[in-house]
């Protein structure tokens, strides 16, 4: 197999490795690889430090791969998807597997690539780029594949038996929305809130109030999920399934339940939305999680009113310094935006 690995991050870099380690012939392009075209070791060290080693081609843009991909994977955010998929357009019918976080990636890389099989993907595993280049793994966990659009052939069980080779757990699901929406569960939680109020979510989810803020968006999810009838599935090294039963457990006992999950879950990386406003900002993927939330209820004729207050702050924040100053450390400043009630005597941004 040829594979081309558009991002270089930590998610491509893991991808990359593990198709490398399989066998496969893959370049990888890296943003800020070098000019040239140039061999290089990636190098993965496993929660046990246990090191793996994988051989691939580095490059600075798509053309300079050597070949014809079997295989694109799109592993950059969901807001650098456009140029990512413009910039493969040399390769129409190559297979594209997107590994986004959120609802809408499979559509957008469908429309742009309407000849080519699209994959969608949920990863569970997290991980870390080190200083040196290496590839940390700080949960183990794995990757659902399913089908979207296209006629994917023995595309999805050959990739599942490449990706096992590779070292990295494997699994195909029958409804990519069902496999995408409970992912989804699991990037909202403690997600916006953290990045808006710059804390971890252990401490949203010590505050009471807080807590009932992301009980908010999980149940507006769980309904949208309701109305089109999806259900939720256990996903690699992960089930959502009990993130779903926690909600209904007494609060303060769900409280220190879901406070653990989530820094197990995340093996103590900042959630990604928090990771991105501390970077300095710009657009941001919150569209794709509690927007995709509110865009799909409305559609839907329901109201998720939580999420969409969530989406539209982290976007004014993720662009503008003083609101992200605004909200920083201030849960009542949240709480004034998401009960529609201006703040007595102050001003905001």
């Amino acid at each position: 197999m040829i594979a081309l690995v558009v991002g270089g991050g930590p998610v491509g870099s893991l991808l990359a490795g593990s198709l490398a380690r399989s066998g496969a012939a893959v370049s990888l392009v890296r943003r800020r690889a070098e000019r040239r075209t140039r061999q290089v070791r990636c190098v993965e060290i496993s929660p046990d430090g246990t090191r793996s080693d994988a051989i691939l081609t580095e490059v600075q843009e798509p053309g300079a791969a050597s070949g014809a991909p079997d295989l694109i994977v799109f592993a950059v955010k969901a807001f650098d998807l456009a140029g990512a998929t413009a910039s493969c357009a040399i390769w129409p019918r190559a297979p594209a597997l997107t590994v986004q976080n959120g609802i809408g990636a499979e559509g957008m890389v469908a429309a742009a690539r309407p000849f080519a099989p699209v994959l969608a993907g949920s990863l569970t595993t997290s991980a870390s780029l080190s200083a040196d280049g290496s590839l940390r793994l700080l949960t183990r966990g794995g990757l659902g594949l399913a089908g979207t659009s296209g006629d994917p052939g023995t595309t999805l069980d050959d990739l599942v038996s490449t990706f096992i080779r590779g070292g990295l757990p494997a699994r195909v699901y029958p409804d990519a929305s069902a496999m995408k929406w409970s992912k989804l569960l699991l990037n909202l939680v403690g997600n916006a809130t953290s990045a808006l109020l710059d804390v971890g979510p252990r401490e949203i989810y010590a505050d009471p109030t807080l807590y009932r803020v992301e009980l908010a968006q999980l149940r507006e999810a769980l309904a949208v999920m309701r109305e089109q009838r999806l259900r939720i599935v256990r996903l690699p090294g992960v089930d959502p399934r009990l993130l779903a039963g926690a909600l209904r457990l007494p609060e303060a006992l769900a409280r220190m339940i879901l406070a653990r999950a989530v820094d197990g879950g995340r093996g103590g990386k900042m959630p990604s939305l928090r990771l991105h406003l501390r970077g300095g900002g710009g657009p941001s993927e919150v569209a794709w999680l509690n927007g995709a939330v509110a865009r799909t209820a409305a559609e839907h004729g329901l109201a998720a009113p939580v999420n969409a207050v969530l989406a539209r702050l982290v976007d004014e924040a993720a662009v503008d310094p003083k609101r992200r100053a605004w909200f920083a450390g201030r849960p009542d400043r949240l709480m004034a935006e998401l009960l529609d009630r201006p703040m007595a005597g102050r001003h905001q941004p």
